[in-house]
């Protein structure tokens, strides 16, 4: 119990995908400007990574690995992640517009978002067993949560203030995200 614990904090806090790893960049810059369209993409990579990483871990685990077909696992992770992603689009365009709406191409990105597919090849590298290897993927994709949330909070803080006019616009968000890289490094040596 003890070191599922452990990997779920290292995956979530001390090796955050986005500001330890810079995997998923594009979205967290993107879709941080407002915190209710930052939780729903956080809310949205956390069901598409967890899930995925429970159907690549059953796929990778029972079908290509038994096979020897490892080398297909790229390709294969792609596809379960495109449908994932499918699923959650057709489902928040029916049931949560305003959300589909908000998010714009975003949501279809989180197809070729990094941090999701590295997630699935991480499982693979690390050799953990399906169920580790969930609780790995929604450490991830919480922590993403987790820092798009913030990003966006302090976006929100700082859209009124006086900014210089040189770091105005993508400068100021570029230089939150480093400082904030800069604060999530300083749990590196806890775990």
């Amino acid at each position: 119990m003890k070191q599922l614990i452990l990997i779920l904090i290292s995956a979530a806090i001390v090796n955050n995908v986005v500001l330890s790893q810079f995997l998923g960049l594009c979205p967290f810059l993107g879709v941080s400007k407002k915190v209710n369209t930052a939780a729903g993409m956080g809310g949205s990579v956390i069901f598409v990574v967890t899930l995925s990483s429970l159907v690549i871990g059953l796929i990778h685990d029972f079908i290509l690995k038994p096979l020897g077909l490892d080398y297909l696992n790229t390709i294969v992770f792609i596809l379960v992640i495109a449908a994932l992603v499918q699923f959650i689009e057709m489902f928040l365009k029916k049931y949560v517009k305003n959300l589909y709406k908000s998010l714009g191409i975003y949501l279809p990105l989180i197809t070729t978002n990094c941090c999701v597919l590295g997630t699935a090849l991480n499982i693979v590298d690390y050799k953990y067993n399906v169920g580790t290897g969930t609780l790995y993927g929604f450490g991830v994709s919480a922590g993403f949560a987790i820092a798009i949330i913030m990003m966006a909070g302090v976006r929100e803080k700082i859209e009124d203030n006086d900014i210089p006019h040189a770091f105005q616009g993508t400068g100021i968000v570029v230089l939150t995200a480093g400082l904030m890289a800069i604060a999530f490094f300083g749990f590196s040596g806890i775990i």
